[in-house]
Parts: structure tokens; C-alpha cells; sequence
């Protein structure tokens, strides 16, 4: 008997759905079903994907969002709620980098990625999880999904970007933590590790000097493309992944494990 994941009638919001592996995870899901709230600062080109999606055959809304203000996250659960209905499903993607030797990095560093990469996405869940909660203590046999994007860096030393695996790192313990105190409300929450993926954001740097020497590095020499998170993000938002709660699940091809 096979495994079919509908997500009809669900409603999944994506942050940082504006360029990478957040506009994937949004068309997947959309693609699948659901109905997609578009979140990131980059309003105009949500609209560029929500065009995509729609034309695709999906449906999808934009809401403004700035992980790094507490009351811009409030506000865009709130208009995605308002806009969609209430939220199923989040997919917990912002995220930003530095890169330098850590004895090198700045206060400004620190505070640019773990404002975003930490307290932000504590915060949206935080908010999400909030209703999710109120629902809940409503509604009998809810089922909610959160699903973190951390990171390989999460898992091993990968130098030069310390900071970036230091916030990653504190999102593995806090997927952990939430998956302990929310599962008792229906909440699953995991948390997927990608290894190197190629987007539009880095192709340039794997098609030069540094990009090539790390390929060198990797287990297959290779970079992963971003469907190959399709069918992980797919199962952990899903209804099917009811006895999973907690997991930290590496998508690394192996490079975690050397």
C-alpha cells in the first residue's frame, strides 16, 4: 500500500520565501496542495512567485515579514491567518550568513545572523505555535507541523562561517526544546540540515576558484539541487509524519558523517 501525501486544505506558511530554497519549499507545497503564504521582506518578488504558483495552478498569498521585528512577526501571522486561515503548517526557512575567521567577527556580525537565524525564527514559531496552542485546547485530533531549516554547519565545524554554525547550531537545540513542550498540542516539529545546495545565491561561487575546491571536499563532488529536499520537507509537514517529533534530519549526502 502506498503513502499519499494531500495537503488539501491545509494552509503552510513559508519564511524567507523570496530566493533559494524558500521559494522551492513554497512551490512544493503549493504543488501538493496547499495553500502557501508567501513571507519574507521582499514583497515584490512574492508577488513574482505568487504569479508563478498561481499560474501552476496553486494558491498562494504575500504577507511583508521581518524575522528581525517582534512586531512585524506578530503582524504577518496575523494578516497570513486573516488572509489564508489559520496556519497548519510552518515552514521556518529565513535565513542569513557572515563569512570570516571568528576572531575576526564584529559585534554587527554576530547580531546580523543571530537575529535572524535564532531569535527570529524563535519568534515566528513562537507565534505560530501561540495559535496553534489556542486551537488546539478547542479542537480535538489537530495535527500541526513546524519545520525548522538549520544546517550541516549545525552538525560539524565548517570553517570561515562559524557564527552562521553557532545560530544553526542553537536551532537544533530549540527544535529539540519546542518538539518537548508543543507536542502535547498536536505540534511536531522537526528540523532539516541541508548540506551545500546550489541556488541562484551561490551559483557564482561554485562556478569559481573557492566553489570548485570545496566540491573537491565533499562526498561526491557535488552539489545538491534544491528538489532534492522535496521529498523530506514533503513527509515532516505531512499528516504522515505523526510518530515523528523532535528529529534532526541531515539532507547532507554524506558530508556530516566523514
Amino acid at each position: 500500500m502506498g503513502v499519499e501525501m494531500n495537503f488539501e486544505g491545509k494552509v503552510a506558511l513559508v519564511t524567507g520565501a523570496s530566493s533559494g530554497l524558500g521559494t522551492r519549499f513554497a512551490k512544493i507545497l503549493a504543488r501538493a496542495g496547499a495553500q502557501v503564504v508567501l513571507a519574507s521582506r521582499r514583497v515584490e518578488r512574492l508577488k513574482e512567485l505568487r504569479a508563478e504558483i498561481e499560474a501552476d495552478g496553486g494558491a498562494a498569498y504575500v504577507v511583508a515579514l521581518d524575522v528581525t521585528d517582534y512586531g512585524s512577526i506578530k503582524a504577518a501571522v496575523a494578516h497570513a491567518e486573516t488572509e489564508a486561515g489559520p496556519i497548519d503548517i510552518l515552514v521556518n526557512n529565513s535565513g542569513v550568513a557572515t563569512s570570516q575567521p571568528l576572531a575576526e567577527a564584529t559585534p554587527d556580525d554576530y547580531a546580523f545572523v543571530m537575529d535572524t537565524n535564532l531569535r527570529g525564527a524563535f519568534f515566528v514559531a513562537q507565534e505560530v505555535a501561540r495559535r496553534m496552542i489556542a486551537r488546539a485546547k478547542s479542537e480535538q485530533q489537530l495535527q500541526h507541523r513546524i519545520v525548522n531549516i538549520a544546517s550541516v554547519a549545525a552538525l560539524r565545524v565548517v570553517p570561515q562561517i562559524g557564527i552562521y554554525g553557532m545560530s544553526k547550531a542553537a536551532m537544533v537545540h530549540m527544535t529539540k526544546a519546542m518538539a518537548a513542550e508543543w507536542g502535547h498540542y498536536g505540534i511536531n516539529v522537526n528540523a532539516i540540515c541541508p548540506g551545500y545546495i546550489g541556488t541562484e545565491l551561490n551559483a557564482d561561487f561554485f562556478a569559481g576558484d573557492a566553489g570548485r575546491a570545496l566540491l573537491g571536499m565533499l562526498p561526491r563532488k557535488r552539489v545538491g539541487q534544491p528538489e532534492y529536499l522535496d521529498g523530506l520537507l514533503l513527509l515532516l509537514a505531512s499528516e504522515e509524519s505523526q510518530f515523528i517529533n523532535g528529529a534532526i534530519i541531515a539532507a547532507d549526502d554524506g558530508f556530516s558523517v566523514q
